[in-house]
């Protein structure tokens, strides 16, 4: 699972420099609910991938072990993105509803093209 954990710090760095980059365009362009909404869906869903590294050390644990898991948290991670939207519908006028959820998919596309990145590096 240390390659996970690499997986996930490097997640953490991007996701990071996406607030960053949120951030001044929040605050030098005429779009600040575009990029607080993908700030809000990017936290949210750096969350939800937390969850997920998390839900799978145990998962993995419990196969060495021979134990059963229940599951992998996948109405947690819903719930989450659900409060995620929940809270750009609610302030309309600080979170853009459409970059929220995109927001919330970026830790995803993300880990896509490390995979890819990874396996064209390496195999």
């Amino acid at each position: 699972m240390l390659d996970l954990q690499q997986v996930y710090a490097r997640q953490k760095k991007l996701i990071f420099f996406l607030l960053a980059f949120c951030a001044l365009g929040w605050g030098f362009t005429p779009y600040p609910t575009v990029f607080a909404g993908l700030a809000l869906g990017g936290l949210f869903g750096l969350y939800n991938f937390w969850l997920l590294v998390r839900r799978l050390e145990k998962f993995d644990r419990s196969l060495s072990e021979g134990k059963k898991v229940a599951s992998l948290g996948t109405a947690l991670r819903f719930a989450s993105g659900i409060a995620a939207v929940a809270v750009a519908m609610s302030i309309p006028e600080q979170f853009h509803l459409n970059s929220t959820v995109i927001g919330l998919m970026i830790p995803y596309v993300y880990l896509l093209v490390d995979r890819i990145v990874y396996h064209v590096k390496y195999h």
